[in-house]
């Protein structure tokens, strides 16, 4: 199973709680250290989005708050709170999946990572397996309309 594939498990595990789909995993040495998947209504936490929880787990993990070498792949660009949490953890590169012109900061609004206030810039890489992301996110919100 590829890395994306991985986020998307925890995408649609996100879905089946009724989170908004949306999933993320932190890789080192071709090994996945963390995987989440949204909790904000689980958690009552408006910060638990995919890609925060899986940054705090990886850093748990490596006893480290900068996660050095590892890369994030998560299933929607991230907002900015996540592109900020991204850059503050120094992580190397980040494939997304689904672009998010609405929502997302860094290929579109603020893009973050352009700024000059921010001091890591991260590779960036979008369009992982975006269909398939965008799917499961148009069905999540159809389904509640």
């Amino acid at each position: 199973m590829s890395f994306m594939e991985t986020a998307l498990v925890e995408a649609r595990a996100a879905a089946a709680r009724g989170e908004v789909p949306v999933g993320a995993v932190v890789v080192k040495n071709g090994e996945v250290i963390a995987a989440a998947g949204n909790r904000t209504i689980a958690d009552a936490d408006p910060t638990a989005h995919a890609e925060i929880l899986a940054l705090r787990q990886a850093a748990a993990k490596l006893g480290t708050e900068r996660l050095l070498d590892c890369d994030l792949y998560v299933t929607l660009e991230p907002c900015a709170m996540c592109a900020g949490a991204i850059a503050l953890a120094r992580i190397r590169r980040i494939y997304f999946g689904a672009y998010d012109p609405k929502g997302g900061a860094v290929d579109h609004g603020p893009r973050l990572f352009t700024q000059p206030t921010i001091h890591h810039r991260p590779e960036v890489y979008g369009g992982f397996a975006e269909s398939e992301a965008a799917a499961l996110l148009l069905d999540f919100f159809r389904t509640r309309r």
